[in-house]
């Protein structure tokens, strides 16, 4: 055998189609090749469309949850799913308008449709944060709860923009009253507000309010004044009853202790007579001590003749038994008076400018 043949003798083990002389892969291994690769693209094009889809749209404006739970729906048909709830004041993106009905976006990406009444727009938001953070250097009038379902409002009056649907039995803070005309007409969104008016009411009552909705979440805003229950310690309600007045606020004057070594509250009680709607916020002041000698509450100090406007501004005592000084505005003279009390022990006068002289319509002990 030549040199020649023997080199090609060598060289003749490679197989056809394999250059590198390695053999060629499996038709199992081709196929599995082939299925993580159309994984891979079926993942990049997926991912690339939710991108497209979800986050690249740019929303026209930002709106905030305005209910304590909002549901977004799949559809704004009528067979619809929800897809998610989302609570009070969550950041919501709005993608498009569809007469009442809102396409919005979580922060988390998930879409939906909510009405428009569920939602707060951005501006209303902050006027609604910035009320709530105004209560905080304003004194408490009052306490009560919502008697019904009732609507919160960013301003005094039924067709004022609504903040917040309010559930029953809210435990709610009172702050303020404004005496708003009757509209002829409600919305549509208000039926729980449309009950028929008598004739000759002309005005109502509405009170700015912060509503508790749990125990971490409170909202400000203004509510119809008869929707609100008031929470009047006993045995307030029953003196005012008996007096025949409406009571509008109260407050604790000082604290004194009977010979059982029991504590009682005295108080200064706010009243007016007559049927919603007023002027004035108060007509008359009462103030209720408790007996030594009879171990029941007295009235010690009756004050009639007034148009007193709230708020009510108290020094109460700091110990049992201490002297406590409270004072308003009064418009009962036509020019705007501030009128200052001082209470010592169960004696209530008011603090007069030197010359000044009491004036007659008052009834004081």
């Amino acid at each position: 055998m030549t040199q020649p043949e023997a080199f090609e003798d060598r060289n003749s083990s490679t197989e056809p189609g394999s250059p590198d002389g390695s053999p060629p892969p499996s038709g199992g291994a081709s196929a599995a090749r082939k299925i993580l690769i159309g994984f891979a693209l079926v993942v990049v094009f997926g991912g690339g469309y939710y991108l497209i889809h979800h986050h690249s749209r740019s929303p026209l404006e930002v709106a905030f949850a305005g209910n304590r739970h909002v549901t977004l729906w799949s559809t704004t048909a009528q067979v619809r799913e929800p897809v998610t709830v989302v609570n009070y004041g969550t950041p919501l993106d709005v993608l498009q308008r569809s007469e009442e009905q809102l396409e919005v976006r979580t922060t988390g990406g998930v879409i939906g449709w909510v009405s428009d009444n569920e939602v707060l727009s951005a501006d209303l938001w902050l006027k609604a944060k910035d009320l709530d953070e105004s209560l905080d250097k304003m004194p408490i009038e009052a306490s009560g709860h919502t008697r019904v379902i009732a609507n919160l409002h960013i301003l005094p009056g039924r067709d004022a923009v609504r903040v917040r649907q309010l559930q029953k039995d809210i435990p709610v803070d009172l702050y303020l009253r404004k005496p708003v005309d009757v509209p002829s007409t409600t919305n549509a969104g208000d039926s729980e507000e449309s009950s028929v008016e008598p004739a000759e009411t002309k005005k109502e009552d509405w009170w700015l309010v912060r509503a508790h909705t749990s125990k971490d979440d409170s909202v400000a805003g203004w509510v119809l004044g008869r929707f609100i229950g008031l929470d009047i310690p006993e045995p307030l309600p029953d003196y005012a009853s008996s007096a025949g007045v409406h009571i509008v606020s109260w407050a604790v004057l000082n604290q004194v202790k009977d010979s059982t070594g029991h504590i009682h509250r005295q108080y200064l009680v706010l009243a007016s007579e007559g049927p919603e709607g007023q002027p004035c916020d108060f007509t008359m002041l009462r103030a209720y001590t408790w007996g030594i000698k009879s171990q029941r509450y007295e009235t010690a100090f009756v004050e009639s003749g007034l148009c007193g406007m709230l708020p009510l501004h108290l020094d109460a005592a700091k110990q049992l038994g201490g002297d406590a000084t409270f004072s308003f505005q009064d418009e009962s003279g036509g020019a705007p008076e501030v009128r200052t009390y001082h209470m010592r022990q169960t004696i209530i006068r008011r603090e007069r400018e030197p010359g000044e002289s009491a004036r007659p319509g008052k009834h004081a002990r």
